[in-house]
């Protein structure tokens, strides 16, 4: 894959208390951070083989020393009042930096592959945009050429109206859309799930 190429992993730092809140409220903090900590792992297997550059962005502070090789990610911290400020900034320093086709992706999909994220970057040969649906109303890729300011701003970040309100500022442009998938927020984007099973037996708040 083309050295013009960027890929931003977006995450949370995995501490007791302070990730997947909304899973925790159902299964308890302990095991809402060993759930978190599963899917990093997912989206570590899923991106390190990637030829690209790959750039880490934590929420809090950067960690030098964990499940992330320094060697493979550049590491950086999120800056902005709201996740839409995050990635607009992350996608101006990565067009700063010289790189043709950025994408963002968060690191709680389960349900998301190498292959995926290769298939993201072809589509953006010949489209200026791609985006990767959430089930629950969100998106789990959102990819681009240039910034386009409107997709960072007046969102409701976090509810389900964020694909539709993203979309809409694309109507005019050449967009290509991914497949739906799951991304974990909650207990029932898991419940049901044959890789989380062993997390949610005998289920209690701890």
């Amino acid at each position: 894959m083309s050295k013009e190429n960027l890929l931003l992993i977006f995450t949370r730092n995995p501490e007791l208390g302070k990730c997947k809140t909304r899973l925790a409220a159902s299964v308890g903090d302990k095991k809402a951070l060993a759930i978190y900590k599963f899917l990093l792992n997912h989206t570590e297997e899923i991106t390190k083989n990637l030829t690209i550059k790959k750039q880490l962005y934590y929420s809090e502070e950067i960690w030098k020393d964990d499940i992330w090789s320094n060697d493979i990610y550049d590491k950086k911290l999120q800056k902005g009042i709201n996740l839409g400020l995050r990635m607009e900034n992350a996608f101006k320093a990565g067009f700063k930096q010289g790189y043709k086709k950025i994408i963002v992706i968060g690191s709680d999909m389960y349900d998301l592959t190498q292959k995926d994220l290769e298939n993201a970057f072809t589509q953006l040969d010949t489209s200026d945009f791609v985006v990767g649906p959430a089930e629950d109303g969100g998106y789990y890729l959102l990819g681009m050429k240039a910034v386009e300011h409107a997709v960072f701003t007046d969102k409701a970040w976090g509810t389900p109206t964020v694909l539709k309100d993203t979309l809409k500022n694309l109507e005019d442009k050449n967009t290509t859309l991914l497949q739906k998938r799951n991304d974990v927020d909650v207990i029932e984007d898991i419940k049901d799930h044959p890789a989380f099973q062993s997390f949610l037996k005998n289920n209690t708040h701890e």
